[in-house]
């Protein structure tokens, strides 16, 4: 129980803004990294290599973010209709600030891309790491990877 709770306590934080990217929204992130953390109490025991642990948590959150998705597809379309919404409002009331401006562009790209590279660039996984994590070819990381820059890059360049 206590070496839980010592894996609980270093992971968590990373497990849950995992969550929050792969879902888009803090609240369902809190919920999926809850129910993620029942699945890893029931199936670390199996965890044949301890140092496999993070990229097998991160698979356990990516499939509790998946079975989250679909079963909030309706409500995800109305946010993603009310987010374009606001991506149509004129320049001027778009935010200038470097920071909010790159936010926007990420909220604008696919999940998956999104994913790949807060991932990639914020938690500094190796490309290795996410394949395993998203059970994906590591060819297919890389090629998200080119895809999710290129859209970022046009996304900013669109807002310029």
């Amino acid at each position: 129980m206590r070496a839980l709770e010592l894996l609980a306590r270093r992971w968590h934080p990373r497990l849950l803004r995992d969550a929050t990217y792969l879902t888009g929204d803090a609240e369902a992130a809190r919920d999926v990294a809850q129910e993620a953390w029942i699945g890893i109490a029931r199936g670390v025991r199996r965890l044949q290599d301890p140092a496999r642990f993070r990229s097998w948590a991160h698979r356990i959150v990516v499939h509790k973010s998946r079975d989250w998705i679909r079963r909030e597809r309706a409500k995800r379309r109305t946010v993603q209709r009310a987010a374009a919404d606001l991506a149509e409002q004129p320049a001027a009331e778009q935010p200038r600030d470097d920071i909010a401006r790159l936010r926007a562009a990420l909220a604008e790209l696919p999940a998956d891309q999104r994913t790949v590279l807060s991932w990639f660039y914020l938690e500094e996984m190796s490309v290795r790491e996410i394949a395993a994590a998203l059970s994906i070819p590591a060819g297919t990381v890389k090629s998200r990877l080119y895809h999710a820059r290129n859209a970022l890059r046009s996304c900013l360049k669109e807002d310029s």
